[in-house]
């Protein structure tokens, strides 16, 4: 059994990032190498983030898909606008023919009953 619970928190819900990207299969290895090098300094150093995954389409393997939570949409759009993020993403970016990014702002989650949020 499942329940839902609703974000109900004061002040602004969490936020969900998603990037749509194409990598070319030749540059998958550098692709991953410059996620492993970054993800745990975003991880343990840049105030609001949550968790994030990449994710790779079995159909299309040029085909990712990276999605991230954070404590608030504020805390990402800090992050994304300050040059830290900017130098720090450049050889991410650089293995990308395409980039496409979505902003949601969490409504409710589903857990399964018992589970810690």
């Amino acid at each position: 059994m499942t329940t839902v619970r609703e974000i109900r928190e004061a002040g602004e819900s969490k936020a969900r990032v998603v990037f749509l990207v194409r990598v070319p299969q030749a540059r998958t290895d550098d692709f991953l190498a410059a996620y492993e090098q970054i993800r745990y300094e975003v991880a343990d150093g840049v105030p609001g983030h949550l968790v994030d995954q990449v994710c790779q389409a079995p159909g299309d393997p040029e085909q990712w898909l990276i999605t991230s939570e954070w404590e608030s949409l504020a805390d990402f759009e800090a992050w994304e606008a300050s040059p830290d993020h900017r130098v720090l993403v450049r050889p991410l970016r650089e293995c990308m023919t395409e980039a496409r990014s979505l902003r949601f702002a969490v409504r409710a989650q589903t857990t399964r009953r018992g589970a810690s949020d």
